[in-house]
């Protein structure tokens, strides 16, 4: 049987290779300000392309429930306790912040917010351990 090579890595070891991709580019949107800014507010993007925090948080929560329950993850989306540990902090994050403001603000409010940095930098953090696992 062929081995499935995803993004230039073995991905036998992770049940939906898929979802894990959506999940990283997740987390790659949260890690890049200058993304968020462009694609969030300016809604600067291709045609037909569409994309908000409200979005990358549904991945994440709802449709990986990785940030719900990391350790669950491992095999499913996630590969190991580093990636695990990367993607709770990112969740505490998140969750600082909407315990602070709630859930009901816009995305440029978010951003403004003075705590939006320890999503960047939570969310870069993970990044950089997903990439380093494949």
């Amino acid at each position: 049987m062929e081995e499935l090579v995803f993004l230039g890595s073995a991905m036998s070891d992770i049940r939906f290779p898929e979802m894990r991709h959506e999940m990283v580019r997740a987390v790659k949107a949260l890690a890049d300000p200058a993304y968020q800014w462009s694609a969030w507010i300016r809604r600067e993007l291709p045609p037909g392309e569409y994309d908000e925090f409200t979005h990358r948080i549904h991945i994440l929560c709802d449709d990986t429930q990785v940030l719900e329950d990391p350790d669950a993850a491992i095999g499913t989306y996630l590969r190991s306790q580093k990636e695990v540990n990367a993607m709770r902090c990112l969740a505490q994050a998140i969750d600082s912040l909407f315990d602070e403001l709630g859930t009901d603000l816009s995305d440029e409010e978010y951003l403004r917010a003075p705590g939006w940095t320890a999503i960047v930098d939570a969310a870069g953090a993970a990044l950089s351990t997903l990439r380093a696992n494949g």
